[in-house]
């Protein structure tokens, strides 16, 4: 054969290698497409015991029903102030806990009778799952709706179950499930659509004896993102409630939920859920992961409001570093709002996060010179030498993660100058460093799967 012939024949098939290797990435739903993108989200936490005027006590609160319900009175509810606040912040994404561990269910259920129908307040007809939603729509906002069903004071429900194996424990937890999917159906069917729904905590499915959510949600809302510890996760926990991730963060996983509690695959919860922080470049599903933290987790840890604890709002430099370590490494940052026993989000919080919006928009708006393109090696001439400071690199996922090994150098008076090495690229990176002056920058792709494909390649200056 002539070595002319060998060598197509050669190209040929490592062609087709590569194809299949492309074929073989594990790639995004546009709901995940959507996460990603949003790249900030709030979840608003709120339920009885915001009334009560005591510290929450999330151990007592779990097996503790509210003596009086009706302490639920929200005289200046405005949830427009809430998700206002939220999109100043840069949330694209806003969340609703629609019922938590008091089992309370925020909203008109003729399922579970232990809902805003029994309140007082307005009459019995208020909803604020209804008010959230139009709240999202009016600024913009995609709207998510977290369903806590894992603890339920009220029934009865500790971590998925009613406890004991007697013929009454499982007529309860029979009739529990029933109610659940109801309720579930419900959110499903009459208010419209849901960009995510969010099963905090995970909850039993039917093969451990609880409710069969996800078909449900499969019926009715097929386009959303679904996050359930065991039937499907698609997205992760990233291990902490610390609003960060480590680098590297990958966006593929080698599991298709990642359990709770006792479910917990071992090589999940191993070396304080290393897995969930860092990904799998490997991995067969995409499931890119949260960087979740409450607002008021700055010497405290709030996730619902407490009267008197406006000093553990995080102070803006650290919100400006949980932004830089989830969004920056390819994760999306979810802040936790408390809004207060009035209905409104404190001045504190909404001043902060105004702050933390602004603070983003001018670390971002010089952007000195950006490109995108394929193949090993992208360059950013710059008009002139120039100092900068930050570079931002996104790939088109939709095609995966093709990204295994890159170097980022700066073109200085004394030749080219490494400024980053890494791995992931994913949906976003952004790598601050020490201000250098330079006339041209090269993106160099050291190892990939199949061609890169990357999506923007800028510089940026910010003082």
């Amino acid at each position: 054969m002539k070595k002319t012939n060998f060598n197509i024949l050669l190209l040929l098939f490592f062609g087709h290698f590569s194809l299949q290797a492309q074929n073989q990435l594990p790639t995004p739903t546009q709901a995940q497409l959507n996460w990603q993108n949003a790249e900030m989200a709030a979840v608003f936490h709120y339920d009885l015991h915001v009334f009560d005027g005591k510290v929450y006590n999330q151990a007592e609160n779990r097996i503790t029903p509210i003596a009086d319900y009706n302490i639920f009175n929200p005289v200046k509810l405005d949830t427009d102030q809430w998700v206002k606040a939220a999109k100043e912040a840069g949330c694209k994404i806003a969340i609703l806990t629609a019922t938590h561990e008091t089992g309370f269910a925020l909203f008109q259920s003729d399922s579970n009778p232990y809902s805003m129908k029994a309140l007082k307040w307005q009459d019995g007809t208020g909803d604020l799952l209804r008010d959230f939603k139009a709240s999202c729509e009016k600024y913009g906002i995609l709207p998510g709706v977290y369903i806590g069903i894992r603890w339920n004071s009220f029934y009865g429900i500790h971590d998925f179950k009613v406890e004991g194996e007697s013929k009454f424990a499982q007529n309860r937890q029979q009739y529990y499930n029933s109610m659940v999917e109801g309720m579930v159906k419900e959110i499903f069917t009459n208010y419209g659509d849901w960009a995510m729904v969010w099963f905090d905590g995970g909850a039993h499915g039917p093969e451990q004896g609880g409710p069969d959510v996800l078909s449900i949600f499969e019926k009715y809302q097929p386009n959303g993102l679904f996050y359930h510890n065991l039937q499907r996760a698609d997205m992760r926990w990233g291990g902490s409630e610390s609003g960060t991730v480590p680098y590297p963060s990958w966006g593929t996983f080698p599991y298709q939920a990642v359990g709770a509690g006792e479910s917990t695959k071992e090589e999940i919860s191993r070396n304080n859920f290393a897995l969930l922080k860092t990904g799998d470049p490997n991995g067969s599903y995409y499931m890119p992961a949260m960087s979740d933290a409450p607002l008021r987790g700055y010497g405290g840890h709030d996730w619902f409001w407490e009267p008197g604890r406006d000093e553990l709002v995080y102070p803006l430099d650290k919100l400006v570093n949980m932004y830089y370590n989830s969004v920056g490494h390819n994760s999306t940052l979810i802040l936790g709002l408390t809004p207060n026993a009035e209905g409104l989000l404190p001045e504190t919080d909404t001043k902060r996060l105004k702050e933390l919006g602004d603070e983003i928009n001018r670390r971002f708006e010089n952007k000195i010179q950006s490109t995108s393109g394929t193949g090993t090696e992208l360059h950013l001439k710059l008009d002139k030498k120039q100092k900068v400071n930050q570079v931002v690199l996104m790939e088109d996922i939709i095609q995966g993660e093709r990204v295994r090994k890159f170097t980022i150098e700066g073109k200085t008076k004394g030749g080219w100058k490494t400024i980053f090495e890494g791995s992931v690229i994913g949906h976003k990176f952004i790598h601050q460093f020490e201000a250098m002056e330079v006339s041209d920058l090269r993106l160099k792709i050291i190892e990939s799967i199949g061609e890169a494909q990357i999506k923007d390649f800028s510089v940026y200056s910010f003082d």
